[in-house]
């Protein structure tokens, strides 16, 4: 069997598009996660149909790995272990100072442009932040933003020094749990997520006639889906345009936009996150 000069042109010109696209996408499988502000079970549901919508749009496989912790989440990126989380203002925050600016928030909901936090309480004697001197707190995790970062900000910024001026503080670890915290009467009251609150009140979760919002933050800005600086500008753009062509009005849209508790998703980048990162410096929380 003859081998012509010009078949092998075209056989070395192939093999050469294969590789400029195995170079493109070099891995075959989408890495994602999230902190764990909810339950496991919880996650892997919101996150299913999106990742199956993402195979589709990608044309590659999309695998949710659940994380122990926020900063699993925040370390599993910046050390190449996952590809896309699903950060919070702070843990991106966090994520951009581990990396040393390594880091690209991709998308945010519309919701996460003016997004606010909750205090709730069972007891009647506590009306304002200040009713909370001497009291118990729940916060969430400590890498919170919703649920630790921001209300400590705000209650700073009403001179309230949560670990000198309240009795004692906890981190429950994620907002339904601070929830039931205060429901179990483990503590005076707890400060979370507006988005989590108001979905367990809409499922009936929590009995409002025994724990009550008492304030609401102002707001800020939080939530947003980061992928690493080094990944294939194709690869972010597809990723992107498939965040933003998700629509309420058709069936598949309303049902991820749903459950992403999500009006629908909008471009977002670093800078939307500074008053995040500065509040986090006068904290505390980060080196300044």
């Amino acid at each position: 069997m003859s081998f012509s000069p010009l078949r092998l042109v075209k056989s070395l010109i192939a093999a050469g598009m294969v590789l400029a696209s195995a170079q493109a996408f070099p891995q075959q499988v989408l890495r994602v996660s999230a902190i764990p502000d909810e339950a496991p079970t919880e996650l892997q549901r919101k996150f299913k149909p999106l990742g199956e919508y993402l195979e589709k749009k990608l044309g590659m496989k999309v695998e949710f790995t659940p994380v122990t912790d926020y900063a699993a989440s925040v370390e599993g990126l910046v050390n190449h272990k996952l590809d896309m989380v699903w950060f919070g203002g702070f843990t991106f925050i966090q994520a951009k100072d581990r990396s040393k600016g390594q880091v690209v928030p991709l998308v945010q909901r519309v919701e996460d442009e003016k997004f606010r936090s909750v205090f709730i309480t069972t007891s009647p004697s506590i009306n304002s932040l200040n009713d909370l001197k001497g009291k118990t707190l729940s916060f969430g995790s400590e890498s919170s933003t919703s649920g630790h970062l921001m209300p400590r900000s705000f209650l700073l910024a009403a001179k309230i020094d949560p670990d000198s001026d309240l009795k004692r503080i906890a981190f429950s670890g994620a907002h339904d749990a601070t929830v039931a915290a205060v429901a179990g009467g483990k503590v005076d009251a707890g400060a979370l997520n507006i988005s989590v609150w108001e979905k367990l009140v809409g499922e009936k979760k929590v009995d409002t006639k025994a724990v009550r919002v008492f304030y609401t933050t102002p707001a800020y800005y939080d939530y947003n889906w980061t992928v690493r600086a080094d990944m294939p500008a194709e690869l972010k753009k597809k990723i992107t345009d498939a965040f933003l062509a998700l629509d309420s009005s058709t069936p598949e849209g309303k049902a991820i936009l749903d459950l992403q508790r999500a009006s629908k998703f909008i471009p977002t980048k670093a800078e939307n996150y500074t008053a995040i990162e500065a509040a986090a410096k006068n904290a505390g929380l980060l080196k300044k």
